[in-house]
């Protein structure tokens, strides 16, 4: 275990090493769920990078439209053709009728969408009608039992990674106990805030900008006592021994 005394600098080789390794895996972590929100809520209005908009339509919906109309617009709007989009979204907005699914939407279903909604647990299955069809209703946004599920996962995930990157970071040195302190705790205040935000924006929609604050207050926290540590285990001693 490293020495309170010496800090970060002061690690010996494979404990600087073992530390290294898990804060440029997390980083990366970090940076890989950022493009993947991008990518996923940061397309639910239909533009590129995430805004209020896309925090609402993910978590509240969109409800003057189905949510696969706000999907095949948004985050899925280059996974068919647009005369195919098209086709869908007015099969919906004309009732999602089990006639019409019969006479080919369904065969459309099956050739754009089943190769994945039909074998990640997460999303929904369009094998048949009957799964499509809660797609094809008003957008009330993610599910209560979506959320559950995504809630606990991310808590207890990330509160892992949070408490390790706060493990290391804790032994720097020439940091005020308490600005170290605030620093190590502000990721999980955050991830609280961004949790109950899902929750919250699904019912007030106004309540949306909380979860941009929350991934913002967490990821700045987390990537400052990062780079610290990275700076003291290899930086701060060749500088020292320098002098």
């Amino acid at each position: 275990m490293p020495s309170s005394t010496t800090g970060l600098p002061g690690l010996s080789l494979p404990i600087r090493s073992l530390f290294t390794g898990y804060i440029l895996v997390v980083g990366i972590g970090l940076l890989m769920a950022g493009a993947q929100i991008l990518l996923t809520h940061g397309m639910a209005d239909g533009e590129f990078g995430i805004s209020v908009d896309d925090i609402v339509y993910s978590y509240y919906g969109d409800r003057s439209n189905s949510k696969l109309e706000t999907k095949l617009n948004g985050s899925m709007r280059d996974k068919a053709p647009e005369s195919v989009k098209r086709e869908m979204i007015m099969w919906a907005q004309m009732g999602a009728s089990l006639e019409d699914w019969e006479a080919g939407i369904g065969a459309q279903f099956q050739q754009h969408c089943v190769k994945c909604h039909s074998v990640i647990p997460a999303i929904p299955s369009f094998t048949t009608y009957e799964g499509v069809l809660p797609s094809a209703a008003v957008d009330m946004g993610e599910t209560v039992d979506a959320l559950a599920r995504v809630s606990h996962i991310h808590l207890f995930g990330i509160a892992f990674i949070f408490f390790f990157v706060g493990y290391i970071f804790s032994q720097a040195v020439g940091i005020p106990a308490r600005l170290q302190s605030v620093l190590i705790i502000t990721p999980f205040a955050f991830l609280l805030i961004d949790v109950l935000s899902w929750w919250l924006t699904k019912w007030y929609p106004n309540f949306a900008v909380f979860t941009i604050v929350g991934g913002f207050g967490y990821s700045l926290a987390s990537t400052i006592m990062l780079l610290t540590s990275l700076y003291q285990m290899w930086i701060m001693p060749s500088r020292v021994a320098s002098r």
